[in-house]
């Protein structure tokens, strides 16, 4: 994978957009319905794109928004539709059309009041709050947000009463249906006037932040916090989670600083990421170039993305962690610091994560809940107290409340932040060094992922590939002891392979957008190792393709 000249420095004044020109084709660009690329494509993350491309401009977000409404319908879920927003640039423009929709179809719609932003985990939560007694009129949620993705992105995904990230049932049934609206050149929306649906009386502007914060003490020690009066920093790359800090700061009386207040819809304050493209992505160390150098200045430091679904980490002893680290630090934590929770609650990871967590999953005695990649298969388990922690190796979690029930079935990266100031407080030990000392008791991992060059119908037979097309019986001079076509967890297809050793294991899954596909591998040895399976990796599958 090149890395580009400009990783990790200031974005240059060229690369930056122009929100106006951005919002401006928005509404001007009218997409290609015979092209399938302009088209609707609702996946697990909702649906995203730019106006440049034609991918993202009002009219997908009137016929998304419609499906969504029809979707209701066909469900019976007649209660109030929670909606938030990030700080990206097509956000505001797309949540107004939205609710000049839900407005004309009487949904009855909750938003943050003065025209303000509000995190993907903060409408989860507010969606299972809200429905936690009722046995009808069931709650739902839009987040408007492309989560980490450049300036000049848009996304629009829909969470169910669940709270939790729509499964493909849902997401099918609403692509499939606004795709029918757009080809009709969405004469079946219905829609109003944006000051005649703000003023209506299903449209009801509210507060959000405060209930929010005010429950964050049933799910982190607050008080732990406060009293060891270590100094946090924490950066929301200019995105929605900013507005929650300040109250956080004030209701608990801890010790944190807002190191980076900018509202700034071109984010030209980011550093340039890894491929030269400015992305606020919490986890990557060229994104976070200009954060991680103030580690030495707080105990503790954390970022969120735009929609805060996501989490960095930043500890003096090792900067910015990597999320498969801090994810085997945060398990190991919560599970000898939760005694509420249930022993038979599980540990939900995709199966492109470490396996530094299965060896803490095993160390405690927890069974693990391997599935594929995408945080809607750890929804139910954390819905139902039967999955007391889920997480993603991109930087995304979730886990229960301090009682063993329900926090959010969403990715909350504000409470990921707030666990490495609590481990910090009550260990004495900063993330980093509660690392090393899981390392020294199962080892330690090497991981990497890269992309390899695929055609479109390789793509399409890795996704379908069977496990007897692997012929290989060693990776890297070890034996393979699994070969996966299917999640251990719950049967589901990855949509690609998974082989593992006793010391290390490679996963390849075809990227959705790109002529690639993704090559995950980990080894347990050294890195020379973690080298010899990646080279293996790309002959096995090349083999198996053919």
């Amino acid at each position: 994978m090149a890395i580009s000249p400009l990783a990790g420095k200031p974005a240059p004044p060229e690369m930056l957009i122009d929100p106006a020109r951005i919002e401006l084709e928005y509404y001007a660009r009218r997409p290609d319905i015979h092209d399938p690329n302009q088209l609707v494509s609702f996946g697990t993350s909702g649906h995203r794109g730019s106006p440049i491309h034609g991918t993202f401009t009002e009219a997908h977000i009137l016929a998304v928004t419609q499906a969504i409404c029809d979707y209701r319908e066909s469900r019976d879920i007649d209660g109030p539709l929670y909606m938030g927003k990030d700080t990206h640039a097509l956000s505001g423009p797309a949540q107004r059309t939205a609710i000049e929709v839900l407005a004309a179809n009487g949904v009855e719609t909750i938003l943050q009041e003065n025209d303000g932003v509000t995190p993907t985990p903060v409408i989860s939560r507010a969606i299972l709050v809200c429905n936690r007694d009722r046995k009808k009129h069931f709650a739902d949620g839009i987040v408007v947000t492309p989560s980490h993705n450049p300036p000049e992105d848009g996304g629009f995904k829909y969470n169910p009463p669940n709270g939790g990230p729509a499964d493909t049932d849902v997401t099918k049934w609403i692509q499939d249906r606004a795709n029918e609206l757009m080809r009709k050149n969405n004469a079946g929306v219905k829609r109003m006037p944006f000051a005649a649906a703000m003023t209506a009386n299903t449209t009801h502007p509210q507060d959000l932040v405060l209930p929010y914060v005010n429950d964050l003490q049933h799910v982190i020690d607050m008080d732990v916090i406060r009293r060891a009066g270590i100094r946090i920093a924490v950066d929301p790359l200019g995105g929605a989670a900013g507005p929650y800090w300040e109250p956080i700061r004030a209701v608990y009386h801890v010790d944190l600083t807002v190191v980076n207040a900018t509202v700034d819809p071109t984010f030209s304050f980011m550093s340039v990421d890894h491929d030269g493209k400015i992305r606020m992505d919490c986890s990557s160390p060229y994104a976070m170039a200009s954060f991680v150098g103030l580690k030495d200045q707080y105990q503790i430091a954390f970022a969120n993305d735009p929609d805060a679904d996501r989490h960095g980490i930043v500890t003096r002893s090792s900067g910015l962690m990597n999320p498969n680290h801090y994810l085997a630090v945060a398990i190991h934590y919560l599970l000898t610091h939760r005694p509420q929770w249930s022993a038979t609650s599980m540990i939900g990871k995709t199966l492109v994560s470490s396996s530094l967590i299965d060896r803490v999953a095993h160390e405690l005695g927890r069974r693990l809940f391997e599935a594929p990649v995408g945080f809607k298969w750890f929804s139910p388990g954390l819905f139902d107290g039967s999955c007391c922690f889920g997480g993603e190796e991109s930087a995304g979690a979730s886990f229960l409340r301090k009682d063993g029930r329900v926090w959010t079935t969403d990715k909350d990266g504000l409470i990921l932040g707030l666990l490495s100031a609590e481990i910090t407080a009550r260990t004495g030990r900063d993330p980093g060094e509660y690392y090393l000392d899981l390392t020294k008791r199962h080892g330690t991992p090497y991981y990497t992922r890269i992309d390899a060059p695929a055609t479109p119908s390789q793509k399409a037979a890795l996704k379908k590939l069977s496990a007897d097309a692997v012929t290989a019986t060693e990776l890297a001079g070890e034996p393979i002891v699994a070969k996966l076509t299917r999640a251990p967890g719950n049967d589901a297809p990855i949509d690609g392979l998974k082989v593992v050793t006793q010391q290390g294991w490679f996963a390849a899954r075809p990227s959705g957008t790109e002529n690639i596909y993704k090559l995950y591998a980990e080894s347990f040895k050294s890195r020379a190792h973690l080298d010899a399976i990646l080279e293996a990796a790309q002959k096995i599958v090349t083999r198996s393709l053919q």
